[in-house]
């Protein structure tokens, strides 16, 4: 009986919440967070953004306040409903999109974080993947989470922070301190604590989690020293997950999804070998795979998808380090140009790059490479290199490293790609991309609606309350606003993408690691 009025209950708000006009997404990203409200025709009603600065306590560290994520977000979620005149009554539900490797760690009685979150960036525990690695991990990792040992992702940032604060991995053993990526710390905010949880896309980020059978993995549990009291619970990404007061009215989480896959959501791409790439502060080319679990064998990583079903399915990907924030070095560190915009007047003054190659890897090279010591180099200069040039090689850096990603995603795939659909700030520039098709040799589809991050959590969200009965409803919402046609030679194409590959080879391991420590004796953790 309990059951079935928990069901009744369910739905019957989902046929209240079906009427209300609006759906609110928490787009909480690197460089700022953002609340952005659509209705139910999936339009944009309005935007707000809250910028979040990085900080940088030394050369490969990158850490954000915890609680200036929360603070910055809720600015902007009230910001956006104040712009629109749209009350809190009036939206069904709130979904979350998210930076997803970053890492969290809070007291469960005060809601202090113990530390600055460490960003998805941060190259700190390097060392600590080397040693993994040494010590005979890497197999049983890829195997069971199917991702690469690397200091991208969740597990050795937490696993850092219990050996550096004093007295945390006690305080975590006795049930005290919670961890979460992003989007649970914003949960366990927003329900003023009373739930700490994620979805199975942020989960699959953290190195900690097994994709076969959708758990936390004990044996790198056991590996990492990380108490298992201290993980949220997992479920999938449209879902109840608690709700959030906003003006004294009470609203559903009723969606959380990693921010890039809430975009291969957002572009409709739920059929196998449907391609999307998303340029934000980096990369992030996502192919979905369906229900075959498949790793990768050039470079990239396995992963799950967001969806409304109890069984995910799985999705490849690569990721750039640095894509959109190649733009803002140009700007915030060279001064070269004064606003993002500007990089496509500036690219376009040239008929090339003069020979000029900018390889940025600041923070070490993602898929398919792998480099956590390559660094960034700019190569080809001579006394005629002027702004131009360097502003035009800087964005045709990100095409390049795009153009690798998909050589890897179709030689694991074993799938031609007809086309590439492309969301993200960076995909505004028509100069990156009619110079990514290009490269690719592929059209490149820019949708109607750009913001397919936010539109993601936007639709899990309406999915999980009833706006909309399934995903071929949101297919046919999906509209191309433009499409850019290759039109370089080969031959071309193909000298370009030599000397790109030339300058990749002279820029890795420029910091070389301290050897690692001599492997540990056999525990009965992670099977050697």
């Amino acid at each position: 009986m309990n059951a079935m009025n928990a069901m009744n209950a369910i739905n019957a708000m989902n046929v209240m919440n079906a009427i209300k006009p609006y759906i609110l997404a928490l787009d909480q990203g690197t460089t700022s967070s953002r609340a952005i409200l659509f209705d139910r025709e999936r339009r944009m009603v309005g935007c707000a953004r809250k910028a979040l600065p990085p900080i940088y306590p030394q050369a490969g560290w990158v850490e954000q306040d915890a609680q200036a994520i929360y603070d910055s977000q809720r600015e902007a979620l009230g910001r956006v409903l104040r712009d629109t005149g749209v009350s809190a009554r009036e939206v069904a539900a709130i979904g979350i999109a998210n930076q997803r490797e970053t890492a969290v760690v809070w007291d469960k009685a005060t809601g202090r974080p113990i530390h600055n979150a460490i960003v998805w960036q941060c190259r700190r525990t390097a060392p600590q993947c080397e040693q993994m690695k040494a010590d005979g991990c890497e197999g049983y990792v890829r195997e069971n989470t199917g991702l690469l040992i690397d200091a991208y992702f969740s597990a050795t940032k937490l696993k850092w922070l219990l050996d550096h604060i004093p007295g945390a991995r006690d305080r975590a053993r006795r049930g005290e301190l919670l961890f979460g990526t992003v989007d649970t710390w914003l949960i366990w905010r927003l329900t003023g604590g009373r739930v700490h949880a994620t979805d199975y896309t942020n989960a699959s980020r953290t190195m900690l989690f097994n994709i076969r059978t959708l758990d936390w993995d004990d044996n790198i549990l056991y590996e990492l020293d990380i108490p298992r009291c201290m993980l949220p619970q997992v479920y999938p990404s449209s879902h109840l997950f608690g709700t959030a007061e906003v003006d004294g009215c009470p609203i559903p989480i009723a969606a959380a999804a990693g921010d890039q896959q809430a975009a291969l959501f957002g572009q409709a791409c739920f059929e196998k070998g449907e391609v999307k790439n998303t340029y934000g502060t980096g990369c992030f080319m996502l192919m979905h795979l369906g229900r075959e679990f498949r790793l990768s064998r050039h470079g990239l990583i396995t992963t799950l998808a967001a969806g409304a079903g109890d069984r995910p399915d799985y999705v490849m990907e690569g990721s750039v380090f640095m894509g959109g924030a190649v733009i803002q070095w140009l700007r915030d560190e060279l001064g070269l140009i004064e606003k993002a915009a500007d990089s496509e007047l500036f690219a376009a003054r040239v008929p090339d790059s003069g020979g000029v190659v900018v390889v940025p890897a600041f923070t070490g090279l993602g898929a398919p490479y792998w480099d956590m010591y390559a660094r960034g180099s700019l190569f080809g200069l001579t006394r005629g290199t002027g702004r131009d040039h360097i502003v035009r090689a800087a964005l045709e850096s990100i095409a390049y490293q795009c153009r690798d990603l998909l050589d890897a995603l179709t030689a694991d795939a074993g799938l031609e790609i007809a086309a590439l659909k492309v969301d993200g700030g960076a995909s505004a520039n028509g100069f990156l991309m009619q110079f990514q098709a290009d490269m690719l040799d592929r059209p490149v589809l820019r949708p109607r609606m750009t913001e397919t991050t936010a539109l993601g959590a936007a639709l899990l969200a309406g999915l999980a309350v009833g706006i909309w009965p399934g995903p071929e409803e949101l297919r046919r919402g999906w509209e191309a606003e433009q499409r850019f046609v290759p039109s370089m030679p080969e031959d071309r194409r193909r000298v370009l993408l030599s000397q790109w590959h030339r300058a990749v080879d002279r820029s890795r391991d420029w910091l070389r690691a301290e050897p690692p420590s001599p492997p540990a004796p056999s525990r009965p953790g992670i099977p050697v």
